[in-house]
């Protein structure tokens, strides 16, 4: 099975968050601010790297499991989002165009949010929300599939993911389901990558057919714990 490889955003900040949150993990690889005009120059040198022949690994999703409490108190204030029923779920076709949708959005919000803690931000230990210029990881992958709905993706397709990085902290990002493989977009990483060539453990994410629903992933390449 191949994997594709792809070309990474290389001038635009990349900032750190995680789900508890991390003072001395707010980072960034560029303090300069960028015009649209040359996001969209590097989006589109991102977007011609993919080879569309190439297949990535589905995800492995097990049993119905625990709703992290953010994304519980977020379905409070946001039922509507939480409510989708995909009676199909098989995953979006990879299309270049498709693709480029996909690199434009994350590398469009890994570069206009700023990253703060909730507790920094909002004097909370969890907020789930959609940023408008600051946010922790989830609000980034919020942020994301928000953004990827409009352009006429289904929820069923782009699913909150609850990993754990090798320091042991949590961490979301945002799971894309494609036929060619579940493709990962990460506030930490410039480039949108196979989930099994991440090096995080995968614990839980959003179920495919119901978004208020969430399912243990089964990570075969390593013992994996749970998010309570």
């Amino acid at each position: 099975m191949r994997s594709p490889k792809f070309a990474a955003p290389q001038n635009y900040c990349v900032k750190v968050c995680l789900v508890n949150g991390d003072n001395d993990m707010h980072k960034k690889q560029n303090k300069k601010h960028l015009g649209t005009t040359t996001l969209r120059i590097m989006v589109l040198g991102c977007a011609l790297a993919l080879p569309i022949s190439a297949v990535a690994a589905p995800m492995k999703t097990g049993a119905r499991t625990s709703q992290p409490i953010g994304h519980y108190e977020y379905c409070q204030k946001n039922s509507k989002d939480c409510r989708i029923i995909s009676r199909d779920t098989r995953p979006m076709t990879l299309t270049r165009a498709r693709w480029e949708e996909m690199v434009q959005i994350n590398a469009h919000a890994n570069a206009v949010i700023k990253p703060v803690t909730d507790e920094e931000y909002y004097g909370v230990e969890e907020l789930w929300i959609y940023p408008k210029r600051y946010g922790d990881c989830e609000d980034y992958v919020l942020m994301k599939r928000q953004e990827l709905m409009r352009l006429g993706w289904p929820a069923s397709d782009l699913l909150v993911t609850v990993v754990r990085q090798r320091s042991g902290d949590g961490h979301a990002v945002l799971t894309v389901r494609t036929d060619r493989g579940d493709f990962v977009l990460d506030n930490l990483n410039g480039r949108i990558l196979p989930w099994h060539e991440t090096e995080y453990t995968y614990l839980k994410r959003q179920a495919a057919s119901h978004s208020g629903h969430w399912v243990d992933i089964i990570d075969s390449r390593k013992m994996v714990g749970s998010i309570r």
